[in-house]
């Protein structure tokens, strides 16, 4: 190794720790959620604090090491780690505070939504960030953060007040709205391309400690029907609802019973940020579509609801992901035919379809607000495609693209950038998907703040 003498010096300059391919951990450490995902770098290092990250982005910017930065959680493309660099790991830095009274929440870029949810549920809080609790806040609020909660408060980086950005020189800067407020704008929605973010502030929202969940579970052969009906149902949805419908597999999971183990299920689902009476009163209507194979509509408690779809986006789940995602001008009958006959033809039981409703406060940002493009979509199509075994994977990821491509037509082709693997035409996607003028406007940032491009595994916008 051509560092190794400065390599030594690095390690003990640490106040975390340095992980190098012989250590016994090296494995457990590098392997990222993702199991389609197999990288292999030269450093890892877990950051206890941000002189760390400081430290590691200086060293591998003197050796000429490629960087990758690990949040919290997971994240489909794999960017986590890279082949031959140095993995910036941000786990151990994952400190919540919320300042209940200024509904303010600062965290450290290494947490978890459920690392933000235990801190601000105690005080009937929350922060819209996302919809499985594994998931880490960094990459999620760069690139977005839809949730639960979209429709009533925004996206995640709707939220942002203030972001802390080791940058590709190595410095330390705060950015928001009043300093660095061009960066600050690319940080809201333009994903990791512009330096590590190793602490957020939020703006926290007062919603209690619990919501109200519409979930009836009917068979998948009422695809058609049901998506049809939840489309017109949700077109009249107050900003408190926000909806997700459906495709999946029952997991032969405890959290179910075993009598709908295997079956093949659609789901009108949705959340109500607000009094049961009302919520109950709107969803009633989509608990009566046919006859459910099982209904867990009612109160449930924030966190928890935060937390259901874990064990099976859980790192623990050992699957292999391809993902895809497209967002919808709307939801024609067409559409709806389409959706559904792909759906009932899904490659693996795990492989998870979701069609999730748009509108409300994520749409009413002034232009120009933030990075985020796709606020005009009525709809997001999510193509979460899993398997388990390897020579799967041709075949799911085949499926994936072939029903995207289908769906594409006469759509602009925008994507949803935190539900999405590698892409072949990179630049066109990014393009399409931010809009041609904050395209331009984020290249310019880049060229500003990493002209090199050190921080380039992200939904990568290139400086040059």
């Amino acid at each position: 190794m051509r560092y190794e003498g400065d390599l030594r010096d690095f390690g003990t300059s640490l106040g975390g720790r340095m992980i190098l391919p012989d250590d016994e951990c090296y494995d457990a450490t590098r392997k990222v959620w993702n199991l389609s995902i197999d990288r292999r770098p030269a450093v890892i290092v877990q950051c206890k604090g941000v002189a760390d990250v400081i430290r590691a982005v200086r060293f591998a910017r003197q050796h000429d090491l490629r960087i990758a930065v690990r949040g919290g959680g997971h994240n489909v493309a794999g960017n986590a780690v890279c082949d031959d660099g140095l993995v910036v790991d941000l786990r151990n830095m994952n400190a919540v505070s919320v300042d209940p009274a200024r509904l303010v929440v600062r965290a450290e870029g290494g947490c978890t939504i459920r690392d933000v949810d235990r801190e601000t549920q105690m005080f009937g809080l929350a922060v819209p960030l996302g919809v499985v609790s594994e998931t880490g806040i960094g990459g999620l609020t760069l690139s977005g953060g839809h949730s639960w909660l979209t429709r009533l408060h925004g996206f995640a980086c709707d939220n942002l007040l203030s972001v802390d950005l080791v940058t590709a020189d190595g410095e330390l800067i705060t950015a928001y709205l009043d300093s660095y407020p061009e960066l600050f704008w690319a940080l809201k929605g333009g994903g990791g391309n512009f330096g590590i973010a190793v602490s957020f502030a939020f703006r926290a929202h007062e919603i209690g400690r619990t919501v109200t969940l519409c979930a009836p579970f009917y068979p998948i052969e009422e695809s058609a029907r049901v998506l049809s009906a939840w489309r017109d149902r949700v077109e009249t949805a107050p900003e408190a609802f926000t909806a997700s419908c459906f495709f999946w597999t029952v997991p032969a999971h405890e959290s179910f019973p075993a009598e709908v183990h295997g079956r093949e299920i659609v789901v009108p689902a949705g959340v109500y940020t607000g009094p049961e009476d009302e919520a109950m009163r709107f969803i009633q209507p989509l608990r009566e579509l046919a006859v459910p194979l099982l209904d867990l509509t009612g109160p449930i408690p924030y966190e928890a609801l935060q937390q259901a779809f874990d064990p099976h986006f859980s790192s623990a789940s050992s699957r292999h992901n391809y993902w895809k995602s497209l967002y919808l001008d709307g939801l024609s009958d067409d559409a709806v035919a389409r959706i559904a006959a792909w759906a009932m033809n899904r490659p693996s039981p795990e492989t998870f379809v979701p069609v999730r409703q748009m509108g409300g406060a994520g749409a009413r940002l002034p232009e120009g607000g933030s990075a985020l493009g796709g606020r005009g979509a009525s709809f997001m199509l999510s193509i979460d495609t899993s398997w388990t075994a390897p020579g799967e994977g041709d075949a799911a990821s085949t499926w994936t693209r072939d029903f995207w491509s289908e769906m594409a037509e006469g759509q602009d082709g925008a994507a949803y950038l935190n539900f999405l693997a590698a892409e072949e035409d990179h630049e066109a996607l990014m393009r399409t998907s931010f809009g041609a003028s904050a395209y331009d406007r984020l290249r310019r940032v880049k060229r500003q703040y990493d002209p090199d491009n050190v921080f380039s595994l992200n939904q990568n916008i290139p400086p040059w």
